[in-house]
């Protein structure tokens, strides 16, 4: 390591040190009720709804909830990299907003929760936005991104960034999940050595052990599902143009989306009203049907599988399995009949007509280079302040190679470098490319195989959902559906990583048409109340503080 470049994690926990010693100032005022003898919820299994009652009971405060989380990131993050930056600000918004509370002016469901952020969501504060690169450390943003001000406008406390895969899995082709140079290698929670999978990989890591009350993720193929699947979470992947990707470190305009990561379906639609909406900063949400949103909250209703019908791809299973699935497969079958008591019809037989050609086809990593390239360079030109004059792919992609904390050339630049070499989303050749690739995830996928049969949604274990969605930018739910039973091996990858092994669980993902997020949610909440899968098995790591070690404890506030 270079003189004068101080480890990350030692630079986190000396702030968090920092941010805990002197927290006893921070409001001067005691909201908590002074007679309340009270039985903290825990923060592991803590829901939106569990915690506003406590704060609208004055058993804590806001500030309480921040100095909790901040402990519990204190405990776990020098194993489990899962939090690249601390917010220093956290405890001054949380006072702040126990004000407001104290004097009857609540925001909404989200007033005074602490919530972490993906680190390529940028915000306009004492923060870094990095997308876990060095290159960025210190870049300055014109403004906080549009589903940062959103989260702020609804009260929501911003704790922190989040670790991910760097420049959101966007870079190497010999990279591991979860790792970015600034933040580290991340591990899930249930198994040493976990694969945390990605790229919101911080995210499912931070929101599995109630390091916060959830977080906030993008998507572009995968990265909120997948890690929310590996986690044990709920993630919705909403359709793109249903949250504006504005000052979101981008990879594709047409496939990059901001979504929920939390531990019931209910926190992540909370999550989700909260930020969805109209941009004129992002046009692609001009397509938000009559620019109206559902109340997706209310979506979550016990009833709403009665009705539906949900069909299964059975060729895209058998493309897609392995070795490694088949406790996948046996839970995913089971659930059929907890749909079925439900009131669902199953169609069986869905097929994607393309599905062997999307299997083997180039052409979606060459509309992601093309928009790669583009997008980037627009993003790289808003910032106000960039120290390190990164102005397009192949001045990052020169600085990356040349800077020893980037870890090249152990890992490569290999997407970078074919981006480079081919056209971007500029180019006439884009438009017809785009247009076959479409086809993908349109009549010869996902939305095809929704009209032809009438379905509500389409249903698969979600380590096979992704990609069928994400050529076309349409939403998929999921979650927690069961966990590897013991007895099975445990398989690691090339980067000695555990892939699969007793206890890491995974989910069941519904894929909808384009702006049904509030009929996936419905399905998705009727499914969860069911099963209860979540808290069949525990993480091997836990953090140990509590509301009632941190209440009273850090002096007066």
């Amino acid at each position: 390591m270079k003189q004068g470049i101080k480890r990350p994690g030692a630079l986190l926990l000396l702030l968090l040190t920092l941010l805990l010693a002197v927290s006893g100032v921070s409001a001067g005022l005691i909201f908590r009720s002074s007679n309340s003898v009270a039985k903290y919820p825990s923060l592991i299994d803590a829901t939106i709804d569990t915690l506003t009652a406590g704060l609208a009971s004055k058993k804590f405060t806001s500030v309480d909830l921040v100095k909790a989380y901040l402990s519990r990131i204190a405990e776990v993050n020098e194993t489990l990299h899962a939090v690249t930056e601390v917010n220093p600000d956290a405890l001054i918004d949380a006072a702040k907003l126990d004000v407001e509370r104290s004097a009857g002016s609540i925001r909404g469901p989200l007033h005074g929760i602490p919530l972490l952020i993906k680190n390529n969501i940028a915000t306009n504060d004492r923060m870094n936005t990095t997308a876990g690169s060095w290159a960025l450390v210190g870049a300055k943003v014109p403004r906080d991104a549009t589903v940062v001000q959103k989260l702020r406008g609804a009260g929501a406390i911003l704790l922190g960034k989040t670790n991910l895969s760097q420049w959101a899995n966007y870079r190497s082709l010999n990279s591991s999940n979860g790792w970015s140079a600034l933040g580290g290698q991340g591990y899930g929670p249930y198994f040493p050595n976990e694969d945390p999978w990605g790229s919101s990989s911080g995210n499912g890591i931070a929101s599995a052990l109630g390091l916060a009350l959830g977080c906030l993720g993008t998507e572009t193929d995968g990265s909120i599902i997948d890690p929310s699947s590996f986690n044990n979470l709920v993630g919705i992947k909403p359709t793109v143009g249903l949250t504006s990707r504005h000052l979101v470190i981008p990879v594709s305009e047409h496939q990059d989306t901001v979504g929920p990561m939390a531990r019931t379906v209910k926190d992540a639609a909370y999550i989700l009203q909260a930020i969805a909406g109209k941009d004129p900063r992002d046009n692609y949400t001009s397509a938000i049907p009559g620019g109206v949103l559902p109340d997706y909250v209310a979506s979550c209703k016990l009833s709403a599988l009665s009705g539906t019908r949900l069909g299964i791809p059975r060729n895209v299973i058998s493309l897609r399995s392995d070795n490694t699935t088949g406790p996948m497969m046996e839970a995913f079958e089971k659930a059929l009949g907890v749909l079925q008591a439900a009131g669902a019809t199953i169609v069986e037989d869905t097929n994607f007509p393309a599905a062997a050609e999307f299997q083997i086809s180039h052409l979606p990593t060459v509309i992601l280079n093309a928009d790669f390239v583009v997008n980037l360079e627009s993003y790289l030109g808003s910032l106000t302040h960039n120290p390190r004059n990164i102005t397009s792919l192949a001045s990052l992609r020169e600085f990356t190679r040349s800077f020893p904390l980037e870890d090249y050339p152990t890992r490569d630049t290999g997407l970078w470098d074919a981006a480079l070499q081919g056209w971007n989303n500029t180019d006439p050749r884009f438009w017809p490319a785009y247009q076959q690739n479409l086809y993908y995830g349109d009549d010869g996928g996902v939305l095809g195989a929704i009209e032809r049969n009438r379905l509500d949604a389409v249903i698969l274990p979600s380590k096979f959902a992704a990609d069928w969605a994400a050529t076309v930018g349409s939403p998929i739910v999921t979650v927690p559906l069961g966990f590897y039973p013991a007895g099975v091996p445990v398989v690691k990858n090339s980067w000695n990583l555990v892939e699969s092994a007793p206890n890491i669980p995974f989910g069941f993902s519904f894929l909808g048409a384009k702006f049904t997020e509030a009929k996936l949610i419905g399905m998705a909440y009727a499914f969860e109340q069911r099963t209860k899968v979540r808290d069949k098995v525990q993480p091997y790591i836990v953090p140990k503080t509590e509301l009632s070690n941190v209440v009273g404890k850090y002096g007066v506030v």
